[in-house]
């Protein structure tokens, strides 16, 4: 199969979403915008608007930076993040644009995201959600500009020249992880504009000799052209309750499941520890340190997992946790080999008193197999209302509207 034809061909074809897909579509860019709003009310993109004027990048920045956007877990991307930040700035300038080629860009953009990571065949070192996000976010701006399907490869090619993003931010959690979100909205629509005025792009950028899949990271595009039309990528997308790593998930939602039901209590409890696959340990088992920004402590189930104990959620105003608890919060190497896996999962809770709790997370809250409730989700949006900055009260009522008549 010509992969990257078919990809193509999937982006430009006119495309009438069934009416579960348009569903999730919805549902996803309520959950997004939500997050949005807010991520623009954090310090952090106080700081940005100091620096940075750009819309798509600002956007992409605001997404990200709570750590609470949606992520397809399987393909370990944040599919949503930067083909919904370019697609707002896209029909921001543009003065709106209709309410179903929105939805249907944003499907198929978050499908090519998805997709790529889906295809992926080892851990990853380049940031995946800025390198396959910016490449499903300019073929989903491509579309909504109504570039020709001849013109998605020039698209799509300089996309990939601006790519960028490695996994050295995720290492030192460091607030470069949603800039590198906000980079790569703007670098859609950068892309988008040159192809515009006449300038093209390389057209490999696939599986060409200095390619994706030989540069960033092997892929193996079988594993996604195969269902590509028939499954849509963006209804396998997981919400996400906590504004924390999507790796923390599995024990926080345990966590709170205890808490709720009154079996733990945070004076109750002398350790936890987390048995997982090779990514959540990377991505959230990092050490306590009381002194660490909150980049560090979203990405740190030591600093979570207690204040889950003592509230029942995470809020990320809390600049603080339990340090006697955290200490003593470890996530272990389980034998799972697969380096992309992010479940299951075991959860031991060692009370004051020698006993133990044991939970088996066989799926993290808020995904497919394991949907958040109708409170739950209200919780959330709520807690979004609460933090965001001034906004458009569409956001939360009528986000289709929002995001196609500005």
């Amino acid at each position: 199969m010509n992969h990257p034809a078919a990809i193509l061909d999937f982006a430009s074809t006119a495309h009438i979403l069934s009416p579960q897909v348009r569903a999730d579509a919805i549902r996803l860019l309520a959950d997004t915008l939500a997050v949005m709003a807010a991520g623009t009310g954090s310090p952090e993109a106080e700081q940005l608007r100091q620096a940075c004027a750009d819309q798509a990048f600002m956007n992409g920045f605001a997404i990200h930076c709570l750590e609470w956007d949606a992520v397809h877990e399987p393909a370990v991307v944040h599919a949503l993040s930067v083909v919904t930040a370019a697609l707002l700035a896209i029909a921001k300038r543009n003065g709106g644009c209709e309410p179903e080629a929105f939805l249907t860009a944003l499907a198929v953009g978050v499908d090519v995201a998805s997709g790529l990571g889906l295809a992926a065949t080892g851990p990853m070192q380049f940031f995946r959600p800025a390198t396959a996000g910016v490449l499903g976010a300019a073929l989903a701006a491509a579309r909504l500009e109504g570039i020709a399907r001849d013109q998605m490869a020039d698209v799509l090619g300089l996309a990939y020249s601006f790519a960028g993003g490695t996994m050295q931010a995720h290492v030192e959690a460091s607030i470069a992880l949603p800039l590198q979100i906000g980079r790569a909205a703007q670098a859609t629509v950068q892309a988008v504009d040159l192809v515009r005025a006449g300038m093209n792009g390389p057209h490999d950028v696939l599986e060409g000799p200095f390619g994706y899949s030989n540069l960033i990271e092997a892929l193996d595009l079988d594993r996604y052209t195969t269902d590509l039309g028939n499954i849509w990528r963006i209804s396998e997308v997981s919400i996400k309750p906590f504004p924390s790593g999507r790796a923390s998930h599995g024990a926080l939602g345990a966590l709170q499941e205890l808490w709720t039901e009154g079996a733990v209590r945070l004076d109750d409890v002398a350790s936890i520890e987390l048995f997982a696959p090779p990514l959540i340990h990377r991505l959230v088992g990092r050490p306590y340190r009381a002194d660490a920004p909150m980049s560090y402590n979203r990405l740190c189930l030591a600093f979570l997992a207690p204040l889950m104990l003592r509230d029942g959620h995470i809020d990320p105003r809390a600049r603080e946790s339990i340090p006697g608890l955290a200490q003593k919060v470890i996530v272990t190497l389980d034998d799972n080999k697969d380096a992309n896996a992010l479940s299951p999962q075991s959860l031991v809770v060692t009370m004051q008193d020698g006993s133990t709790i044991q939970q088996q997370i066989e799926a993290n809250l808020g995904s497919p197999d394991a949907p958040m409730s109708a409170a739950q989700l209200a919780s959330k949006y709520d807690l979004c209302r609460a933090l965001a900055a001034e906004y458009d009260p569409r956001i939360f009522d009528d986000p289709l509207s929002y995001a196609t008549d500005p």
